[in-house]
Order: structure tokens, then sequence, then C-alpha cells
């Protein structure tokens, strides 16, 4: 069974911060990455972060880079997305997604992830 719970969320001024958190359980609490991608109205899904949960290696959008940091507790098979300086632009659903090796590559730049959670919505106001 793949179950991917995310928490967090919400809404927040420019410039503000939230927190996402991610649970994997069942089939994914395995999976080899971890991440994170959003889709706004009318706009196309974009990987925002990603991690190898082994090796820690992460990746990021260049929209998120350095504003953005995804982190990993492997005892708990969590991953947490740490937003900061958040803009307007950043408004979205944010939905939490898992991908086994074998499927592809931990890069949401680069690979869509095979399974995803139900989302959490994501408001920044100007």
């Amino acid at each position: 069974q793949v179950q991917l719970v995310e928490y967090g969320g919400g809404s927040v001024q420019t410039g503000g911060s939230l927190r996402l958190s991610c649970a994997a359980s069942g089939y994914t609490a395995s999976s080899d990455c971890m991440g994170y991608f959003r889709q706004a109205p009318g706009k196309e899904s974009e990987g925002v972060a990603g991690i190898n949960k082994r090796a820690g290696f992460t990746y990021y959008a260049d929209t998120v880079k350095g504003r953005f940091t995804i982190s990993r507790d492997n005892a708990n098979n969590t991953v947490v997305l740490q937003m900061n300086s958040l803009k307007p632009e950043d408004s979205a659903m944010y939905y939490c997604a898992a991908q086994f090796a074998s499927h592809g590559g931990c890069d949401v730049t680069k690979f869509r992830y095979r399974y995803w959670g139900q989302g959490t919505q994501v408001t920044v106001s100007s």
C-alpha cells in the first residue's frame, strides 16, 4: 500500500516561512527518493525539492534555491521542506512524492516521481 501523509502548509505573507513534512508508510517507506512537487492553477507541475534518502543528496528547482531546504529523518521515514522568504509565486498545491531508484532518479527537475500524496495548499499573500 502506498501512503504518503502530508502535514503543514497554510497561508503566510510575503517573506514569511512555512514548514511542510511528509511521512511515508507501507510500500513507500523503503523508497529511495522523496520530495515535493507543486502546481498552481493554470500552470504545469513543477519539481520543487527532492532528496536521496540514503546518500542525502538534495535537488532543488532554480526558483527555490537558497530559500527552501529539504531534509530527511530516515528513522521515521519522514522528509521536511523548510520554506523561507516565501513569495506570492510560491503559492500552489504542494504534493509530497516518492520514487524508487528503479523508476528513475531523485532529481525532481529531471524526473517526475511515481507515488504522490494528496497535497497541501500553500498561499503567500503580498
